[in-house]
């Protein structure tokens, strides 16, 4: 075995500046921000490194250690704090752990007092720490970037066949391999030009076409927008051109709207995409354990991950990470959000940035692998027995996902059996519904728009919760006090149900496309490329029952949830065009109630009107405080949160709806 690096961390530091205008935030006082370069050293025989693939191959020094960095920015407070450090994966190399848990705007560079949002994070006292892990971002914009060797196997590039989905909404003449401008493509190479395939299909499940190659090529289009259309290529013309690349496709007339391509490739020279695990090891375990580090005392660290950064989270712990190369516990919780029943794909040529598989675009994403619960389970498919949750160094979880999760993300399976019974969670992990919200809800509100779908986006605001999770972490881990019980729903008690249950639940809401049904998972031939599934051999996702209204009955209603002015989904149908019926991405819905009775009975709406339920604003504002109230005294909501909610009900949640009693106006009742 190479001998371990005497210093697997080391950070330079860049700067120091004061954040947030120098604000001193209630009883904490000032912050500054730390940007630094992590420079990492991996002893690539070490048995804790045996799940990095790849690894083997990468390029070694003089001493036989795999080297790379990573950018670091530390947020952390002037006078100590409370000695907590806070890490945010940072969704493909964003900053967001600010944004949701401070009902901050959103920007890749938090400084100002504004951004800062209400401050939470900083009066808590956090030490808050942003670190890249994900090797295959390009600079720009700001990302955090993490800087990987590339697998070489006798000094040639690795080269193996690998597949690549495009979807679009509009016509699009060229994209990069990777699908995303934010990502490294892997290269095809130069035998792969002449040997790769595109095909199309209407649906995941259709039967593809081939594109004639004569159609299509390895190429760039130069000039024009980004979709093509001719803008001025340059100063002199309005000239575009097609520029012959191995990191992109181009497509004569454009890919269009309504198909799912996919392209067969031979690619090369992948990056050893898991030793992004091993940088959030070792620098967090750097952070806590090293007297020379800039962070100041840490006695307690904890994660949080949204969605892709979720999914990072499970595989981390599954994996073993959370156990640093002295035998430590590298973080005492964690908090996955919106991962569903996900990992991550970090295999040879993976892409980190693809989303999670979804029931319409990259369905059959590797990272939807067993095991999906936390707790140990056999898949009744193979036989195999596993679980996220199994060493003595796991942290302490809590779990928490949306309606989107059980339609997308196969989310019933984090807490049920592989066929469908409920599992529950060990000891060591709580699971929350946040019920009928949906994947991403902006802490800023914003008025719904339908983009290609056939409703209006769902509006329920649930970033107040994040805080009392949070907060229900801490006292758990500092103080052993139990966070609130998991409220997930189960099949025993009738909240968890398969799809045709569901679809007699659900009410007859006019103009509404309700889904064919959840995101389905079966086994997979991954030898294939493209890969095979075996339909025949499923596994059983199940989604939460729904009350009259069409909103989920078990789990945690926020606020609007609990007084609603409509119903609130998961899920999203595409438009005509886009894919008709299938469900979108990890859109959910807002399906208004009739403001009247008269609209509700001319429309056919069996669901009582808003003047109905709450007679007047001042009646839908009592229900929204009644709600909150009722959350604080369950410790999932903040005692300070009520008057934020409050405040946010007035005019109706406008801008998140928009409700227009006759006897209402602007100057208010008439």
């Amino acid at each position: 075995m190479t001998p371990a690096p005497k210093e697997p961390v080391r950070l330079e530091i860049h700067a120091r500046e004061p954040f947030a205008d120098g604000h001193r935030f209630a009883g904490t006082g000032a912050y500054e921000v730390v940007t630094a370069t992590a420079h990492y050293a991996v002893d690539p025989e070490a048995p804790a490194h045996r799940p990095v693939a790849d690894l083997g191959l990468a390029p070694r020094d003089s001493t036989g250690a795999v080297r790379f960095s990573g950018d670091v920015e530390i947020y952390r407070p002037v006078e100590g704090g409370s000695r907590r450090l806070f890490f945010d994966w940072g969704n493909r190399g964003n900053k967001r752990a600010i944004q949701y848990f401070c009902d901050a705007p959103p920007t890749k560079r938090p400084r100002t007092l504004a951004d800062a949002g209400n401050g939470y994070l900083m009066r808590r006292g956090y030490t808050i720490v942003f670190g890249a892990w994900q090797g295959d971002l390009l600079p720009g914009d700001g990302r955090l970037l993490l800087d990987l060797p590339v697998a070489v196997r006798d000094t040639e590039p690795v080269r193996g066949l690998t597949t690549a989905e495009f979807i679009v909404p509009e016509p699009t003449a060229s994209l990069p391999l990777s699908r995303w401008t934010s990502t490294r493509s892997s290269p095809v190479s130069e035998a792969g030009q002449r040997t790769a395939r595109l095909t199309r299909r209407r649906y995941p499940h259709s039967t593809p076409e081939e594109v004639p190659a004569r159609t299509w090529r390895f190429a760039r289009l130069q000039g024009g927008d980004a979709h093509g259309g001719v803008k001025g290529g340059d100063l002199q013309s309005r000239d575009v051109g097609v520029v012959p690349g191995r990191g992109d496709l181009h497509v004569d007339g454009g890919l269009q709207p309504g198909w799912i391509y996919e392209l067969t490739y031979e690619a090369e020279a992948p990056l050893v995409l898991g030793l992004g695990h091993v940088a959030v090891r070792d620098l967090v375990s750097h952070l806590r354990h090293d007297p020379s580090q800039p962070a100041g005392p840490i006695e307690y660290a904890y994660g949080w991950g949204r969605s892709q950064t979720g999914r990072a989270i499970r595989d981390f712990i599954h994996h073993g990470f959370n156990e640093d190369l002295d035998g430590r516990r590298v973080f005492d919780g964690l908090l996955p959000h919106v991962s569903g029943a996900g990992r991550l794909d970090t295999g040879r040529f993976a892409n980190l940035t693809v989303p999670g598989g979804q029931s319409y675009e990259n369905h059959l994403n590797p990272a939807d692998a067993f095991p999906f619960a936390y707790a140990e389970t056999v898949d009744h498919l193979t036989g195999a027995r596993d679980a996220i949750m199994k060493r003595a160094s796991d942290p302490k979880v809590l779990h928490t996902q949306t309606s989107t999760e059980y339609w997308q993300r196969r989310g019933s399976l984090v807490h049920t059996t592989t066929d469908g019974q409920d599992l529950g969670f060990p000891p060591n992990v709580r699971g929350y519904l946040w019920s009928s919200s949906s994947h991403v809800a902006s802490p800023v509100p914003e008025a719904p728009a339908k983009g290609v779908c056939n409703h209006l986006g769902n509006v329920v605001a649930s970033s107040a919760l994040f805080r009392a999770v949070l907060d229900a972490l801490d006292v758990w881990v500092s103080h052993g006090v139990e966070p609130p019980a998991s409220a997930v729903p189960t099949v025993a008690d009738g909240t968890l149900v398969p799809m045709d249950v569901w679809a007699r639940q659900f009410p007859a809401v006019p103009s509404a496309l309700p889904p064919h049904g959840p995101n389905e998972l079966y086994l997979v031939d991954r030898s294939a490329v493209p890969p095979v599934p075996d339909p025949a051999r499923r596994y059983t996702v199940l989604v939460p029952a729904v009350d009259a209204d069409g909103n989920e009955t078990a789990g945690v209603r926020a606020p609007m949830v609990a007084a609603p002015l409509g119903t609130y989904t998961g899920w999203n149908t595409r438009g005509p065009g886009h894919g008709h019926g299938a469900l979108h991405e990890f859109t959910g819905s807002t399906l208004p109630f009739a403001a009247t009775e008269d609209e509700r009975l001319i429309t056919g709406d069996p669901r009582p009107s808003v003047r109905e339920r709450y007679g007047d604003s001042a009646g839908y504002v009592t229900g929204i405080r009644a709600a909150a109230e009722d959350l604080v005294a369950r410790r999932l909501l903040l005692e300070e949160d009520i008057e934020r909610a409050v405040v946010s009900a007035a005019d109706w949640s406008a801008p998140r709806h928009r409700v227009d009693l006759p006897w209402e106006g602007p100057w208010g009742p008439r």
